[in-house]
């Protein structure tokens, strides 16, 4: 396609060289990814490109620049570089790229089920309930976009490292493109609070948004909870036909009568569509009944924790939407298998149980400890840090929460970016003593797990929370190989 068809209804104007230049090798935020025959997208502020990296971009071979700023400094380069290259303006390159990308690969989320998932907590949980759900229930060809890369089934797409756990729009529909093209009957995905402030999600015609829940985090970006909900908000203003939403939340009930589309609503505590009543729990899962259109139905699933329960009913709720039976999904719920790094149980071989899991907020911490504490039979050792170069007014109250659930805290590293893992750990230290409980400092993350399992009797659990199944750490600029179920197991071995 040339780049008139694919802004075709869109606003533009052409400043420069012909806009039937043909597009014949998508477009890129990134100037380093640009490849001949690419239309470069100049976002301002993007870390890998921009207006200042136009010159680079077209060395490499775009044959087209789209701009909402920068004009003369680009047109600037464009005829320093004698390629006669096509610029064309927009008012926002982003709410543009949406549209360009999606076109570029012919509309592939109009081909399939879409569910996006957004939420403080749950949203990788839920994205894997769903898949494992219909892959389980009805064997359907499922793909997944998220925290832990993107995948059809088992196989994961090779995408640079870069790429977001809600990937900008070129990686996001060149990704639903091969999905499509692979006979993938439902794409769920993770989105964000800045994928969908960023509009990384639009033009995707979504079927379901499901909303879990808002809690304090990523302050660093949004400055204030009322411009993260906003952002998180987004979802439920006119990009998918039909949401799913948590009415024990007040953000989430709050939606449903903004919602210009079919609400269905999930909760425990309140009246809802989907509802749990009857929580057992113990270490190795949580069974309940579910209540649906006067119909009950015994149900479990093979992990712990009242918050489990809460994003089973999303996944449920949203696969009976999308038109599958909701008996055969219930049935499917106690053979899902365990979310990598999300309560992710290893036993020593002294009898001693570790669990793995990603909560790096406080209240993803707070409610793993509340479900560990409800079956732990000795005591709780919490292994857990806070991000760097990430909000700093959680850390404290991290801090808090753990001290308040746990018998012990080993306080370590967990991605300290740019920042010095002993500053970061004097930030979570004033909480963790106004609790009185005892806790101890490695800033080394495997020292601090060993020594974690090096006084943990039988009867304890040992939780190491932050990183889930992450398989590196961010040290500065570095992705340093590390993953945490990995070090537990090899520290266990060598401790036997």
């Amino acid at each position: 396609m040339n780049l008139r068809e694919l802004l075709a209804g869109h606003d533009h104007e052409v400043l420069l060289g012909d806009p039937e230049t043909p597009i014949t090798a998508g477009a890129r935020f990134d100037a380093h990814r640009v490849t001949p025959g690419s239309l470069y997208i100049a976002v301002p502020g993007h870390l890998e490109g921009g207006p200042e990296a136009v010159g680079p971009a077209l060395a490499r071979g775009a044959v087209a620049v789209l701009l909402d700023s920068g004009a003369p400094e680009i047109l600037a380069a464009v005829h320093a570089s004698g390629t006669g290259a096509c610029v064309v303006r927009v008012a926002d390159t982003r709410t543009a790229a949406a549209v360009v990308t999606s076109r570029y690969f012919g509309e592939p989320g109009r081909a399939m089920n879409m569910v996006a998932v957004t939420g403080t907590n749950g949203k990788t949980s839920v994205s894997y309930m769903v898949e494992s759900l219909l892959r389980i229930a009805e064997g359907a060809k499922v793909g997944v976009i998220g925290t832990a890369g993107s995948r059809i089934g088992d196989a994961l797409i090779p995408m640079p490292r870069s790429v977001l756990s809600t990937p900008e729009s070129p990686d996001f529909q060149y990704l639903l493109g091969r999905m499509r093209d692979q006979e993938v009957s439902t794409v769920v995905l993770e989105a964000t609070s800045m994928g969908l402030l960023h509009h990384r999600v639009d033009h995707a015609f979504l079927d379901v948004g499901i909303f879990t829940n808002l809690t304090q985090d990523h302050l660093d970006d949004h400055g204030t909870m009322e411009h993260y909900r906003d952002a998180k908000l987004r979802l439920f203003q006119g990009m998918c036909r039909s949401a799913v939403v948590n009415v024990d939340d007040p953000v989430g009930a709050a939606i449903v009568p903004t919602m210009p589309g079919r609400v269905t609503t999930y909760g425990i505590d309140a009246p809802a569509d989907f509802r749990a009543t009857d929580l057992r729990m113990d270490a190795f899962g949580t069974s309940f009944t579910l209540h649906h259109e006067g119909s009950k139905y015994p149900a479990a699933i093979p992990v712990p924790g009242r918050f489990s329960v809460s994003n089973a009913l999303a996944s449920l709720a949203a696969c009976h939407l999308l038109g599958h039976d909701l008996a055969g999904l219930v049935a499917a719920l106690d053979r899902m298998p365990p979310v990598p790094g999300r309560l992710e149980r290893f036993e020593t071989p002294r009898g001693t149980a570790v669990i793995v899991d990603y909560a790096h907020s406080p209240d993803s911490l707070d409610k793993v400890l509340s479900a560990v504490r409800d079956f732990a039979a000795g005591r709780v050792i919490t292994v857990f840090g806070c991000g760097g170069d990430r909000d700093v007014t959680k850390r404290a109250r991290m801090g808090e929460i753990a001290g308040a659930r746990s018998d012990l805290c080993v306080l370590t590293s967990d991605n300290p970016r740019n920042e010095d893992p002993e500053a970061i750990m004097d930030q979570i230290a004033p909480g963790l003593r106004a609790t009185g409980t005892r806790f101890e400092r490695h800033a080394d993350r495997r020292a601090a797990i060993a020594h974690a399992l090096s006084v943990a009797g039988p009867d304890d659990i040992v939780l190491v929370a932050g990183k889930g199944s992450e398989p590196y750490q961010i040290v500065g600029d570095q992705l340093i190989p590390f993953s945490d179920m990995a070090t537990v197991r090899e520290l266990a071995a060598v401790q036997d």
